[in-house]
Parts: C-alpha cells; sequence; structure tokens
C-alpha cells in the first residue's frame, strides 16, 4: 500500500464509507469505518485524506473529526463535516456506501478539559463548528453536565450554521446567529457570544472558525479574563510537521514559530500572536 512520504509509522488505513450525505448547501456528512486507525482519536485532533491516485491529487487534505463513532464503548469510526470546495471534496461527496477512502489519523493536539471546569462555552463559526460536535458529546462523557455546556454558532446565512440540533439533543444550551439574519439572531456570532458571557461568564471558552473570528474570540476572552482553547484552520501538506507549511507566530519578542498540524491544532489562545 502506498504511504505518503513521513508518514510510514503513522496509524493508516482504507477507512470504508457508511454514510455520505448532504446536509446543506455544499456541506456534507460522512461516517466512516476505521476501527484501527481512529481507535484512540481524541476531541480537536485530525486526519489526512486522500481522495485519488497517489498523485492526483498529490497531497492529503486535513479534515478535523466531527464525532467518534461507537460500538459498545469502543471506537469503531469517525465522522467528517466537509465543505465541498475543491476537486478533492469534490470527490468525497460523490463516494458512496462500500466505497474506500484513504486516511492517517490520528493527527495533532486535542482539546483539553483542566480540573475544576464545571461551565464552558463552545463557540463556532460555519464549518468550524465540525470538531466542537465530538468535543461536546466527551465533555458530557468526562462528567460535565449537558446544562454547563453553552453553545453558540454562526455563520453567513441558515447554510452556513450548522448543527444546532444535534447540540440541543443532547441537551445543551444552543444559540444561533447569521450575518443576514436568515436564521437566529442577526449579526455575528461574537456578538451572540458576549451577550452569553454577560449573563454567566463560563470558565472556559472552545473555539473553532475562520482566523478573523478566531481573533476576535481570543481577545474578548482576554478582556474578560477567561480561558480560551482555540482549534485553528490553515492548509497543511503533511500534517507531521515535515513542509514546516502550517507556522504560526507564537506570542512573544524572539519572532519563533509554532506549527498547526504538530502542536496544535488546538492552542491555548494566549499562546498566539494574532497581528
Amino acid at each position: 500500500m502506498y504511504v505518503q512520504a513521513g508518514l510510514k509509522d503513522m496509524p493508516q488505513e482504507n477507512a470504508k464509507v457508511i454514510w455520505n450525505r448532504a446536509v446543506s448547501k455544499n456541506t456534507m456528512h460522512m461516517g466512516l469505518d476505521c476501527r484501527k486507525a481512529c481507535r484512540d482519536v481524541l476531541p480537536g485532533q485530525f486526519v489526512m485524506v486522500r481522495t485519488g491516485s497517489r498523485v492526483d491529487p498529490l497531497l492529503r487534505r486535513p479534515f478535523s473529526v466531527h464525532q467518534a463513532i461507537k460500538d459498545q464503548g469502543k471506537i469503531t469510526g469517525i465522522e467528517l463535516l466537509y465543505k465541498v470546495v475543491g476537486s478533492s471534496t469534490e470527490r468525497m461527496a460523490a463516494l458512496k456506501e462500500g466505497d474506500a477512502l484513504d486516511l492517517v489519523a490520528p493527527l495533532g493536539q486535542g482539546f483539553r478539559l483542566p480540573d475544576h471546569v464545571a461551565n464552558v462555552m463552545l463557540v463556532g463559526g460555519g464549518i468550524g463548528v465540525a470538531p466542537l460536535m465530538y468535543l461536546g458529546s466527551w465533555l458530557v462523557e468526562k462528567g460535565l453536565s449537558p446544562l454547563g455546556v453553552r453553545v453558540i454558532i454562526g455563520g453567513r446565512n441558515r447554510d452556513d450554521v450548522l448543527c444546532g440540533e444535534r447540540f440541543s439533543a443532547m441537551g445543551m444550551d444552543v444559540r444561533l446567529a447569521s450575518d443576514d439574519g436568515s436564521v437566529g439572531e442577526k449579526g455575528l456570532v461574537t456578538g451572540l457570544m458576549e451577550k452569553a458571557m454577560d449573563e454567566a461568564k463560563p470558565d472556559l471558552v472552545y473555539t473553532c472558525g475562520p482566523h478573523g473570528m478566531l481573533h476576535a474570540v481570543a481577545d474578548i476572552c482576554e478582556k474578560r479574563d477567561t480561558a480560551c482553547q482555540v482549534s485553528v484552520e490553515t492548509l497543511m501538506a503533511c500534517g507531521i510537521c515535515a513542509c514546516l507549511g502550517c507556522a504560526v507566530h507564537k506570542r512573544n519578542d524572539d519572532g519563533s514559530y509554532m506549527h498547526v498540524c504538530k502542536n496544535g491544532p488546538v492552542f491555548d489562545a494566549r499562546e498566539l500572536s494574532w497581528a
């Protein structure tokens, strides 16, 4: 079996597609049977996926783990939530039940739950909500009450505001915002987040979304002296820190970097320079 250079020692599997269906315009939800590679996957980690031959596309693509699929308490697969935006995701969207998808997993550093945290807030923008679903169920498994998990989801329009019903089904307080007002409150997700924080300050904020949104969420949390973990979205060529293409600035004065694939994708927001 072909393995991309540098990934030979990583768990690789030809995962079987369980389902692959549209959930909104240009957004797909896929279930994969990958009990070998993903049996120890944690919320916030990601997978690198190949959708074609060895050379087309040349590189794998990263996808956050949206949810773990379990059988009798053991992880037997994962869910992916993805937007169809190019040739690789177009190929993914065409896969049917029983088709194979070559993936390497799990990769990166996931979300963390510090001691003595009882009330958290999940803030997702657009497809950035993807890793927060697994995080939400994992937090409940770790002993947090669903009533202690507030979920703030935003997007440009109705098609971009995803997963609200699934979070609600877990008993969590879910609030929605859209730029055009087509669903939930009209305005930015950060505005809705601030209103919710005015009502009750969380012990910790978890967030994933576009860079500008993450910057704004990090600023809000810093001003309110609230801990914040950010899942950074970026393009990756390898997923194992070989290409060094996913560098992010550390918040210090020596100009040093960290890498999203190895040190992240989840960071303490105070570790990063948002300039």
